[in-house]
């Protein structure tokens, strides 16, 4: 039973009593006007749900669209792709670990980025110090 019929069924209960009490009627007129207010709110309640729904699916469009379907994933096989290809090692100097890739190794290796040393890399293609 909804809260408009409820407040049918007591405005019917109150007229069969024949009492001529002002306070009840007002009271049970103004429950149905909350009741009529009430189902109005639902219906609108409804309506937005309804238009968010649509919103929804259209972002999720839009968002396929812009950005793909996979393209976090490729992303971050880009970035394992090139941390695979990266090397570390501690600088002698300051202690800083320093992350180098092969072309900066057999370029006669790199100044260490934190107290500028030169350092100089030799790589054993058999040990795996790949990350």
């Amino acid at each position: 039973m909804t809260i408009g019929e409820k407040v049918s069924y007591l405005k019917g209960l109150a007229e069969g009593l024949n009492t001529d009490d002002k306070i009840v009627n007002g009271i049970l007129d103004v429950l149905a006007d909350i009741a009529e207010n009430l189902a109005e709110v639902d219906e609108e309640l409804d309506d937005v749900a309804s238009v968010m729904t649509d919103v929804e699916e259209s972002l999720a469009d839009l968002e396929d669209e812009v950005y793909g379907e996979d393209d976090d994933d490729d992303y971050y096989d880009d970035i394992d792709d090139e941390l695979a290809d990266m090397y570390e090692t501690v600088c002698p100097n300051c202690g800083n670990a320093i992350r180098f890739d092969y072309e900066q190794a057999n370029a006669g290796g790199m100044d260490c980025p934190n107290c500028g040393k030169h350092l100089v890399f030799e790589l054993d293609e058999d040990e795996s110090e790949e990350l």
